[in-house]
Order: structure tokens, then C-alpha cells, then sequence
């Protein structure tokens, strides 16, 4: 069997070998790190070591990086655990404020703080191209207290660049703690968190080539949490339960490798990806290139297909070994809009109409000619499979 063409590397991409081999190398080894016997030590240097690794790579302390099982966690944590403490000084219910187009892992613990009255959740607006308005934020932030903003540095679905230096110097007029979910930014475009101000940063194993399972909450040392979990006490007293040695190693072999090669990568797969846009164009003329078209995540192709149901679409590109996502979610069966495309004005039927082909480090031109010479014929029967 032919090996897939797979564009969907946003949702996850392979693991490196650097990654595998560190993950594999501790598995068979035993030890808690939080024992105190010789076998809870080596586990305790092997995680230690992680953590060094982790941070150098993206310029902050070692104190500051907290594991967790992966993005959905550390936002969560990000989210809840700031706003609960900074809540303690601001009063019942202060503002937290986000954009219309953050991940799930972001907005639906924003939704569940504000269904419980705890907070007063705003979303910022966002132009054509998805970036967010500043001005409205300045606005938010000059009306009332607020426990903290939070932005995405790249959108996961369009692939955006946010203006992330620009919050956080807006957020510090009012003395307002930022935080960022840089699960799709790291490894693709420079992340520097020192640099950035930010005060909170995520991050996954799983999209710079690490394990499953595994990410982090890059935090200020500084900055008060409320933990989630409460247990043993592990990572600062922010995030109990026992460390898992191997994926952690995994996990900071590819993010050392992954920030390492950033800029060849980037290069790369821009390159790849800006083919990918003028093939799709070419056989698709009224395709429509969703995002930024200068700030954007260089591995990122979002179009859509003006008559097709995106799911649709996919499952015929599926069919011929092609494997890309679409935008929207699924409940129940029913496939649901965009609320990306949605919030950047997009039509319902525009935002259910689109293909995200996103590439990575195993990504080749072949893959790019794959789909450039699929996509027409399965445009043509995904438009009439609607009539």
C-alpha cells in the first residue's frame, strides 16, 4: 500500500528520531523522580535535564517550565489557574479577555468560567485575516479589571501570526498578566518567551515531533497559579502527579531540535506551501486563500472551496490517499462552521466550504504534486454531489 500524502500536520506531526530514540531509551528504566533512591535520582536528572533543555531552547529559566500532559492542560491551567488567583485581589468576577479565534482548549474553559459567573469573558473581534483588534483591546482594558489576556501566537486553522508584542505592551499599561498558546508557533517561527513579555506560554510534544501526551506551561516564576490538580506537589505545587520520565526526554530532544532548525525548516516548507497555493489556483481558480498572506505559519495552505462541503471534499481526497482536516468541528454527527471563518466574516456556507493542508518536516514536493493534481476532480464531484 501506497504511504499517505499527509498535509495535516497541524494536528500532529511525526515523531523525529532524536525523539523516538530519547523516548525509547528511558522507557525500560525504572524510577519516580520523586523517590529519593538511586533510581528515583537518575529519573530526576533525566527530567531535570529535560527541563534545561526545554528552556534554553526557548530562553526562559528552568524554574519556569511546568509539564503537564500536553496543550489542552497548560491552557487550562494558564486560564483557570491565573484567573483564580489574580481573582483573589481583583473582586468577584473581574474581565478576562481572549479573541473570537482561539483553539477549544482556550475557549471552552473561558465559557466554563463565565457559565459559572466567575469571570466576564470578551472576545476580541478579528479582521479579514484573522489578526485581532487592538484597538478593542485597549478599550477592554482601559473599561475594568482585568485578571489577564489571552492571545494565540499563531491560529491553529488559518495560520495567522498574531501581534503578540503589541498585547503585551497594551496588557502592561494596566499592569495585566498575558499568556499564549504557541502549541502551532514553536518550531515553525521564532518563539523567544523572555523577548515576547509574555507571562505564559504553551506548548505540545506532539506538533514539534515529540511524543503524545506530554507538553508544558512556560510561566513566570513570579506569577501566582491556582492548581488544578492537588496530589504530591510536583512542578512548583502547580501541577501534581508523578512525572513521566520518557516522554518528557522525548519531548525536550524535539523541541531542542525542532528550534534548532526552525529557520532551514520554515524556509523549507514555505517553500513547499507557497507551490501547494499556486497548483491549487491553478485547477481551482475560485479557491479562496484563507489567513494572512504575509504573516502566517509557513506551513500553512487554508482555502475555500466556493459549492463544496468541506467535509465532503475531504473524504474524496481521503479516498485517494490524501489526508488534510477541515476547519470545523463535528458534534453529534453534524458537522459544525468554522468559528474562525466565522469571526473573520466569513459566510456560513464559505465557512463550512474549506480544507486546511498543512506541512511538515516528512513533507515533499511529491505530496505537494499529490494533491495539486487531485484536488480538481474531487472539487468537481464535491460540486456535484450538491446539486
Amino acid at each position: 500500500m501506497a504511504r499517505p500524502v499527509y498535509l495535516d500536520h497541524a494536528a500532529t506531526t511525526p515523531m523525529v528520531p532524536a525523539a523516538v530514540e530519547a523516548l525509547t531509551k528511558h522507557l525500560l528504566e525504572v524510577g519516580n523522580p520523586s523517590s529519593l533512591h538511586a533510581s528515583g535520582r537518575h529519573a530526576r536528572r533525566v527530567v531535570e535535564e529535560s527541563r534545561e533543555t526545554i528552556a534554553q531552547a526557548l530562553n526562559c529559566r528552568p524554574g519556569e517550565v511546568v509539564f503537564t500532559s500536553g496543550g489542552t492542560e497548560a491552557d487550562n491551567l494558564a486560564i483557570k489557574g491565573l484567573h483564580w488567583s489574580r481573582a483573589a485581589e481583583l473582586g468577584p468576577a473581574p474581565r478576562l479577555v481572549s479573541s473570537s479565534v482561539e483553539h477549544h482548549a482556550v475557549l471552552d474553559p473561558l465559557h466554563w468560567l463565565s457559565e459559572g459567573e466567575e469571570a466576564e469573558v470578551r472576545l476580541l473581534g478579528v479582521d479579514g485575516d484573522g489578526r485581532v483588534d487592538l484597538g478593542e483591546l485597549a478599550a477592554l482594558l482601559a473599561e475594568r479589571a482585568v485578571s489577564m489576556v489571552s492571545v494565540m501566537w499563531a491560529n491553529n486553522e488559518v495560520g495567522t501570526l498574531q501581534p503578540i508584542e503589541e498585547v503585551v505592551a497594551l496588557a502592561a499599561r494596566h499592569g495585566v498578566p498575558v499568556h499564549t498558546d504557541a502549541v502551532q508557533a514553536v518550531g515553525a517561527v521564532p518563539v523567544d518567551f523572555a523577548r515576547s513579555g509574555v507571562d505564559a506560554l504553551t506548548l505540545t510534544g506532539h506538533k514539534v515531533g515529540g511524543p503524545y501526551g506530554v507538553g508544558a506551561l512556560v510561566v513566570r516564576r513570579e506569577l501566582q497559579l491556582t492548581p488544578l490538580v492537588h496530589g504530591g506537589g510536583q512542578e512548583r505545587d502547580i501541577r501534581s502527579g508523578t512525572l513521566d520520565t520518557p516522554a518528557i526526554a522525548g519531548f525536550a530532544a524535539a523541541v531542542e531540535l525542532a528550534v534548532k532548525q526552525q529557520a532551514e525548516h520554515a524556509t523549507r516548507v514555505a517553500t513547499l506551501r507557497d507551490d501547494l497555493v499556486r497548483g491549487v489556483r491553478a485547477v481551482v481558480p475560485d479557491a479562496v486563500l484563507n489567513g494572512d498572506p504575509e504573516r502566517r505559519l509557513p506551513g500553512n495552505a487554508h482555502f475555500s472551496f466556493p459549492g463544496c462541503e468541506g467535509d465532503s471534499l475531504l473524504m474524496l481526497l481521503d479516498a485517494r490517499g490524501i489526508e488534510c482536516s477541515t476547519g470545523s468541528a463535528c458534534s453529534a454527527g453534524v458537522p459544525q462552521a468554522s468559528h474562525v471563518l466565522l469571526a473573520m466574516g466569513r459566510s456560513e456556507a464559505d465557512a463550512r466550504s474549506s480544507l486546511r493542508f498543512s506541512l511538515g518536516h516528512t513533507s515533499t514536493a511529491a505530496d505537494v504534486a499529490a494533491l495539486v493534481e487531485a484536488i480538481g476532480p474531487c472539487v468537481e464531484r464535491a460540486r456535484a454531489a450538491r446539486i
